[in-house]
């Protein structure tokens, strides 16, 4: 399989059997994707804190910040006088205004950018008390650490498999071959 038919078979189907479901559905599916982040962000919050303050207790320097997660204001696309909206009338041109801002400059690149921070913290925890490889692990490679805390026990390095010992994710000795 090429790369080209890989990322298409990794794709959503979403755009192709949207008018394809009733009229109903679809506005009711709008305010449910509020919910999720209502009801979780305050605990993912509170999450990121503690992990955050655990691994600074375990001695971690360097962590990246929220703010590495969130994407420069400037880099949207589109201005407030720039943005698509309807205008069929003054106030479905403000209701358009008002779900653009809310949406694409707050809603989606803050909520995501905390779930990618959170991410990149649990990772950087596994990475540190669990340096043993998995499929996956590769992943992590935005979340690398220097040593894991396996790595910094000379008595557990030589236990450990070669693939454990020897990656560069979590053993800042090894080359990296990418």
């Amino acid at each position: 399989m090429n790369n080209k038919t890989q990322i298409i078979k990794e794709r959503v189907d979403i755009g192709k059997f949207y008018f394809k479901r009733p009229l109903w559905q679809r506005l009711l599916a709008v305010p449910l994707i509020y919910v999720p982040i209502i009801v979780a962000i305050p605990f993912i919050i509170i999450g990121v804190f503690f992990v955050r303050m655990h691994l600074k207790m375990t001695g971690a320097e360097n962590l990246k910040k929220f703010t590495d997660f969130v994407p420069a204001w400037i880099s949207h696309r589109y201005t407030s006088k720039t943005q698509i909206t309807g205008k069929k009338s003054k106030i479905s041109h403000f209701l358009w205004k008002y779900f653009w801002i809310f949406n694409c400059k707050m809603y989606c690149p803050l909520s995501v950018a905390l779930l990618r921070y959170s991410l990149y913290l649990v990772q950087v925890v596994e990475i540190w008390w669990c340096p043993f490889n998995h499929d996956k692990k590769r992943l992590y490679k935005d979340s690398a650490i220097d040593k894991s805390s396996w790595h910094i026990y000379p008595n557990f390095v030589k236990l450990l498999h070669e693939d454990d010992r020897d990656n560069p994710i979590w053993n800042e000795d090894v080359k990296q071959n990418s």
